[in-house]
């Protein structure tokens, strides 16, 4: 078992916070952004990511949670005597966790614009501006913005199906 850091952003600065994996392998990479692999004993590329572990880390460290895909990023260790299975498998969680970055990113994107829609019709239809005469931003109730997530749901329950495949 091997320790993963992970690091929060808070009032001034980054937090550490050990967590054990129960995977044999956390020592495996998925890298931030699909970029280059890296080489055996160096960290892969963090740029975008927003931080960047110290050199001397023999630990994968988890960011904070990225703010289009809510997924959190994770730059692994690459140990300098990494077999070509261990690197097969950290490859292959690079690929998975870019994956999940661009299905989550595009989902919650579409998710918000379809929201704003939705709500934007609704008030429309009921005569109410989007904004009350305080600057207040208008809403609708529970029932009616339950109706736009069971639509939104059902919609998009086959991406769902294909992405848990």
């Amino acid at each position: 078992m091997a320790a993963t850091r992970a690091l929060w952003g808070g009032g001034g600065g980054w937090y550490r916070h050990r967590r054990r994996l129960l995977s044999s392998s956390s020592s495996s990479s998925a890298g931030g952004g699909g970029g280059p692999t890296a080489e055996r004993g160096e960290r892969q590329e963090s740029a975008g990511l927003g931080f960047s572990p110290p050199a001397h880390s023999r630990n994968d460290w988890i960011g904070p949670p990225d703010k289009h895909s809510n997924l959190r990023p994770v730059i692994f260790y690459v140990p300098p005597e990494e077999s070509p299975l261990e690197r097969r498998l950290r490859e292959a969680r690079q690929e998975a966790q870019a994956c999940d970055q661009r299905f989550w990113a595009r989902h919650n994107r579409t998710f918000r614009q379809e929201k704003e829609e939705f709500i934007y019709s609704r008030l429309k239809a009921k005569g109410v501006e989007m904004r009350d005469e305080t600057g207040q931003k208008a809403t609708l109730n529970v029932e009616e913005m339950a109706d736009f997530y069971k639509d939104f749901l059902s919609k998009n329950f086959r991406k769902h199906m294909e992405y848990n495949r």
